[in-house]
């Protein structure tokens, strides 16, 4: 991604230290716009993934580069921070016991007079979303499907929609699926995989910020959320919760990750194991 630039690029010499005012103007500015709640302790974590930044436009300050950000011309440059400032952590198979439900529960047992379509809500770099992809097109025996992925990142999402990784990010995966439904790489790409061109074919990805108004999405058999809510604090998982549960079929399954819960929330989902939800209602 080429950064907007205000002005020439000129040179930076030494560290610039983050201050707290700016730490705290940062923070407030991550949660506006992304509902991301970020402790004292990130301090050093914010200065460091925006140390290069500064260097790039030479500023002697973090409040100088503060204010390129939402300025007119410099929307490329606020998504990069947004970016930078963003976890991306995944990998495929992450937390097997909800894909083992899926395989279970779910997928075989799929039989409807609809498309089924299932939503990685925050998709980072596409692991997640070829995952499922991979087990609708193993077990759930039906035609018509597709995932949709969605993530803050622009960075993110242009990769996963490459759908190509280093081999090292196939440890995970059986060894049947990536036979059948992953590409070795050679020559330039040596040391890679890539996800075939069938399987891609299913799987769109698409920008969206979950705190603000989303694209018209559609509605979903399975929305994955997971390991988001753990950025946010109560006020925000209630109102994401609250918008995001309308894209579910009746029936549907809200799956989330294991280290977060629903409990305190007003909503229309009932536990049926743990961090897997079910929109009350029949299919």
């Amino acid at each position: 991604m080429t950064a907007t630039n205000p002005g020439k690029a000129k040179p930076s010499y030494g560290a610039v230290v983050l201050e707290k005012h700016e730490f705290v103007w940062i923070k407030d500015y991550l949660y506006k716009r992304a509902g991301i709640a970020l402790n004292d302790s990130k301090q050093a974590l914010v200065s460091g993934r925006l140390d290069k930044r500064l260097r790039y436009y030479g500023f002697s300050s973090y409040s100088e580069y503060f204010r390129l950000l939402d300025k007119p011309g410099c929307e490329q440059e606020t998504m990069m921070a947004i970016d930078l400032l963003t976890t991306n952590e995944t990998y495929f198979f992450r937390e097997p016991k909800h894909f083992d439900f899926l395989n279970s529960h779910f997928f075989a047992m799929q039989r409807p007079s609809r498309p089924l379509r299932l939503w990685s809500a925050a998709s980072s770099s596409g692991e997640e979303a070829y995952t499922l992809a991979m087990l609708v097109s193993e077990f759930a025996n039906i035609g018509q499907w597709e995932i949709i992925g969605t993530d803050i990142s622009t960075r993110m999402l242009e990769k996963a929609q490459m759908g190509l990784y280093p081999m090292s990010a196939a440890e995970k995966i059986p060894e049947n699926l990536l036979k059948k439904y992953c590409l070795k790489g050679s020559c330039e790409y040596d040391g890679f995989f890539l996800i075939n061109s069938a399987l891609r074919s299913r799987v769109k990805f698409i920008y969206a910020n979950l705190i603000e108004q989303l694209p018209d999405l559609g509605h979903f058999d399975v929305i994955m959320l997971r390991n988001v809510m753990i950025y946010f604090d109560m006020q925000t998982k209630q109102r994401l919760v609250e918008r995001i549960q309308h894209n579910l079929h009746p029936g549907g399954y809200f799956i989330i990750s294991h280290s977060e819960s629903l409990n305190g929330m007003k909503c229309d989902l009932q536990m049926v194991a743990p961090s897997i939800y079910r929109k009350v209602g029949a299919n």
